[in-house]
């Protein structure tokens, strides 16, 4: 086809033997001749191939070059690329052509789009600190921003006149880049007096303020939660004078328009958080690390200028209200089957599948330049941040046809997400007969990483592949299936899971059917013909509101993953046989609860004594209305209506 590109193969002088057979086998692309100096001695042969036609360079290091040369020859979109030589060529293993077909197509893979926001700061900027620290930085990022310095201690101190100068310490802050707002305890401006030292004012609390930066320098606990993840705010140690000035250098870029990536999409229709005051789900809220997530009164809301796209949250959300867009789950699903087709395709057999962000990236390449390189069936999937990496897609992975999932942690992975998550994962596996397959990998350096990789290979797990689509608990469920040895009996899952049944003490139930109206996701459901409450498991969230609802602490929550077909189906959890209205017949409530009501009601209370009132317990709406507008002592019934006054009448009055 005229539109597939040619893939342009260097062996790195000499350095690795790109498998031009198995990269073809698995992609379908025709390959170059084999060069060794693409980048430099033969780059004339790039420049033709761009002239010519779409080209992917097999190269990683030296892309930004062959992209000038795209530009250079007015062809810039006729340039893809991709790693093959730290991910797969440098290795101790032979037989990595399957993983180099396997990252190739990866790579063509277009990049869904990301939304974005743009964010303003006019470059106002609190810088907080000691005398010292503070008041040196201030002078310089004065040059390009409006800065205020604010002194953790209100000492007496030398500052030019053209500098604002207060001392405070900070009770609250919150926001991000271009809207800060602090408010502020033992606050004092800088007195004007000309002669001396300056000293400060009387001190004021609750003093509030607003700035679109902040450079922290005060060397006491940050302000934010994840304070590395806050937009707009630079922290560094007061004790470092080369950590000062990079936190100098980085605010001073801080001022103009940003565009700030839309991390998650969220749909507050699907939010189970709570309902009518009920609570609910908060998972979404027990792991954010920036606190971007609020409770609202029936939804969540996510403030998009703080949060900064770990997508812990997606991960572990049970409806979908909350998904990544960065990538969409449906790009990261596609991605995974597409290596693993084209592995098997190129002649591989049981891949590895190894979920890296850019920290685990860059172990990657330093494990392959300096030590053993990745085992030629590990194949690594990047990702702005690891910790988006749930449950479902995990066990997809698996689903469609990765031997095992290995997950890579950084320095400031939110470790506890994923741990969560794999417990899950693990459950499920252990549930379906395939054993422990996920792990998270912690390694300290790129050798360990080489280590971990080498000395342990999973044997296949031999279920057939699936075709991951739809959201991750279609995705969760058909993974799940294809998995299992067996589908009859239920997988136990560990307290918190978002998947399982609910149990009803039919004795205690009143068939209020208060659980039924405050269902989240519709998994319960009441039937007008009859008193009943039934069930689909498949859409239990295990939110808990049904629980928090039920007046007679009637509910219990069971997680567990049920694989069967009658899951997807209602099944009754309680009925009872409905009562007949004396009157006219009609079916209407539970005959156990009306003829509860008139045993307690009838002859011990002052209302329901010599009268027929006890009747109307047991009447159905329509007649119950009827029969009170026809009782003698009806409340609603006015007085005898006035005959309308007739010329006659004024007359008999006159005459008397």
């Amino acid at each position: 086809m005229a539109d597939q590109p040619t893939v342009l193969l260097c062996d790195c002088a000499g350095t690795m033997s790109p498998d031009a057979d198995a990269i073809t086998a698995g992609t379908g692309l025709a390959c170059s001749r084999m060069h060794t100096l693409l980048c430099r001695d033969e780059a004339a042969s790039a420049a033709t191939a761009l002239e010519a036609g779409p080209v992917i360079i097999a190269c990683g290091q030296e892309v930004e070059g062959f992209r000038e040369l795209a530009e250079d020859l007015g062809v810039p979109d006729r340039l893809m690329a991709a790693d093959i030589r730290d991910r797969a060529g440098w290795s101790d293993e032979n037989g990595y052509g399957p993983k180099m077909a396997a990252l190739l197509a990866d790579a063509r893979l277009p990049a869904p789009p990301v939304p974005a926001m743009d964010v303003e700061s006019a470059g106002v900027c609190l810088v907080l600190g000691p005398a010292d620290v503070a008041l040196p930085a201030a002078e310089q990022l004065g040059e390009m921003l409006t800065v205020t310095v604010m002194l953790t201690e209100p000492e007496e101190v030398i500052a030019p006149a053209s500098l604002a100068v207060v001392t405070g310490k900070v009770r609250t802050a919150s926001g991000a880049i271009g809207n800060f707002e602090l408010e502020i305890d033992a606050f004092a401006e800088l007195t004007p007096q000309g002669r001396g030292p300056r000293r400060f004012g009387a001190l004021q609390n609750g003093a509030k303020t607003a700035c679109d930066v902040i450079l922290d320098l005060s060397g006491a606990l940050p302000l934010f939660p994840a304070d590395h993840k806050r937009d707009g705010y630079v922290r560094a140690d007061p004790g470092d004078p080369v950590a000062v000035m990079k936190a100098v250098m980085a605010a001073s870029h801080l001022q103009g328009t940003f565009e700030k990536t839309v991390h998650i999409r969220f749909e507050e229709s699907l939010c189970a958080h709570s309902r009518a005051r009920q609570p609910g789900c908060t998972r979404c809220l027990d792991v954010c690390p920036t606190s971007a997530i609020s409770p609202g009164l029936e939804a969540v809301t996510i403030d998009p200028l703080i949060c900064a796209g770990c997508g812990a949250c997606a991960a572990v959300c049970p409806t979908g209200a909350a998904s990544t867009d960065d990538p969409p789950v449906q790009h990261t699903f596609t991605r995974m089957r597409t290596m693993a087709e084209v592995f098997r395709k190129a002649g591989g057999t049981a891949p590895r599948l190894l979920v890296v962000d850019a920290h685990g990236a860059e172990m990657i390449r330093l494990a392959a330049r300096y030590g053993r390189g990745l085992p030629a069936d590990a194949i690594p999937m990047e990702l702005p941040e690891v910790s988006a990496f749930g449950h479902a897609e995990m066990l997809a992975g698996l689903a469609v046809g990765f031997s095992a999932v290995d997950v890579i942690a950084g320095p400031r992975t939110e470790t506890d997400v994923i741990n969560a998550q794999i417990e899950l994962a693990d459950a499920i596996t252990q549930g379906t007969g395939k054993g422990t397959r996920i792990r998270l990998l912690e390694p300290s350096e790129p050798d360990a990483l080489s280590e971990l990789l080498y000395d342990t290979v999973p044997e296949p797990h031999g279920a057939e592949t699936i075709l991951a689509v739809g959201g991750r608990r279609d995705v969760t469920r058909l993974a799940a299936t294809a998995l299992a040895d067996s589908t009859e009996t239920p997988i136990a899952l560990p307290i918190g899971a978002p998947y399982g049944r609910i149990e009803i003490d039919t004795q205690a139930c009143t068939l209020c059917l208060a659980c039924v109206s405050l269902c989240p996701p519709g998994a319960l459901g009441d039937n007008p013909e009859t008193p009943q409450v039934n069930f689909r498991e498949e859409a239990c969230v295990q939110c808990g509101i049904c629980a928090a609802t039920c007046p007679e602490t009637a509910i219990k929550l069971v997680p567990q993953l049920n694989l069967a077909k009658e899951a997807l189906a209602p099944q009754v959890l309680h009925e009872e046989e409905p009562f007949a209205c004396i009157e006219c017949g009609k079916l209407f409530g539970a005959k156990s609860t009306i003829e509860r009501i008139t045993e307690k009601l009838a002859g011990q209370h002052s209302m329901f004594t010599n009268s027929d009132n006890v009747k109307l317990i047991q009447m159905c709406d329509d007649c119950r209305v009827r029969a009170q507008f026809h009782q003698t002592d009806n409340p609603f019934q006015g007085g005898e209506r006035r005959l309308p006054r007739t010329t006659q009448d004024y007359l008999d009055e006159r005459d008397d």
